[in-house]
């Protein structure tokens, strides 16, 4: 009798793990290479941003890792209620893929997750893991009323006063702060930080210019790059002489209580247009290679080619390419991003 209770609960656990795993899928897009450095080796987007099209940016460099390079890269979204991709939601599933991730990758802005997706980051941080993280994962958590969590929140001014302004700030070096000069009017040339031009994640790189506005930014850690505001929305613009070179692309370590050492690399920008720019798109897969450090793996003329079609939407706060599941940008011919670009409906 008691073998008969015992299959019976394995056959219920079986059953219980295959429907959360089930469930989790649907959050999820695998790009798995077959060959190269990154074999062995996993790496995690986290894509929900409301604004610069990161669903969009992500899986086009987690296909170039993959392809390219090896990596089993694994891009997470937040969806709606009918579970289609959700720019900016809250409503993502699947973060237990963080406990055997090489490196996280973020775009990222004003999340909260449920406890258990939340504990998979804490998790990782709390074990040191390397991240790379775009734009507004300066401020990647908004997290009231929750204690738990809410110093991750990105204004956070608790009694944990390790996490003052929260994620940004203690673990990739800056919190949001404001706007520098004027986003979809003033785009940006990023300037190598002369003394950081031999640093493994610049090799290669150059003429580099994004179409998304300057951020104000003071951070802790090394400055690789800076940006020069232009008046204008083309790579020859004018520059504006009255915006001083702010950071725009830096490295911090950051130690959580008594864990391991992480590195981090953020950057300012990584719009979906941005990555359309040689330069810069060279230069943030670089910084994943060193996050790991794989600092050996980059060289100079790395193919970093986009694989499949990649056409991206102007990066926008009020319009996305809706009715887009995680599946239909499966496979490296899948076009990123189909679907027509409707008003969102909030976040």
């Amino acid at each position: 009798m008691k073998t008969i209770f015992r299959l019976l609960f394995a056959m219920l656990l079986m059953l219980s793990m295959n429907a959360i795993a089930q469930e989790a899928s649907k959050y999820r897009v695998i790009y798995k290479g077959d060959k190269g450095p990154g074999v062995g080796k996993n790496i995690v987007f986290i894509a929900t941003d409301h604004e610069y099209r990161g669903e969009e940016s992500l899986p086009a460099l987690a296909r170039i890792l993959a392809k390219k390079y090896g990596f089993n890269c694994t891009v997470v979204y937040a969806l709606d209620s009918t579970d289609h991709i959700l720019p900016g939601g809250s409503n993502l599933k699947g973060l237990d893929i963080l406990e055997k991730a090489d490196l996280l990758v973020m775009f990222m802005r004003f999340a909260h997750f449920e406890d258990k997706e939340m504990q998979h980051i804490d998790n990782y941080v709390k074990r040191g893991g390397p991240i790379v993280a775009f734009r507004t994962s300066t401020h990647a958590f908004d997290i009231k009323n929750d204690p738990k969590w809410e110093h991750y929140g990105w204004d956070y001014k608790g009694p944990k006063t390790d996490w003052k302004d929260g994620f940004g700030e203690y673990v990739l070096g800056e919190t949001w702060v404001s706007h520098y000069g004027t986003n979809h009017k003033q785009s940006s040339k990023i300037l190598i930080e002369p003394s950081e031009a031999q640093h493994p994640i610049m090799l290669g790189v150059k003429d580099m210019w994004v179409q998304s506005g300057g951020y104000t930014t003071y951070p802790k850690g090394t400055v690789l790059a800076r940006g020069e505001v232009l008046n204008g929305m083309t790579a020859t613009s004018e520059p504006d002489k009255t915006k001083e070179l702010l950071p725009v692309a830096w490295i911090h370590d950051y130690k959580i209580g008594s864990g391991k050492t992480g590195r981090t690399f953020t950057t300012t920008h990584g719009a979906s247009e941005d990555i359309l720019n040689e330069g810069f798109r060279r230069m943030v897969v670089n910084a994943m290679f060193w996050s790991m450090g794989m600092e050996k793996e980059i060289k100079p003329g790395n193919d970093i080619a986009f694989v499949g079609p990649y056409k991206p939407t102007t990066f926008n706060f009020s319009g996305y390419k809706a009715n887009v599941k995680p599946s239909d940008l499966a496979g490296w011919d899948a076009l990123i991003m189909p679907g027509e670009i409707v008003k969102k409906k909030g976040k």
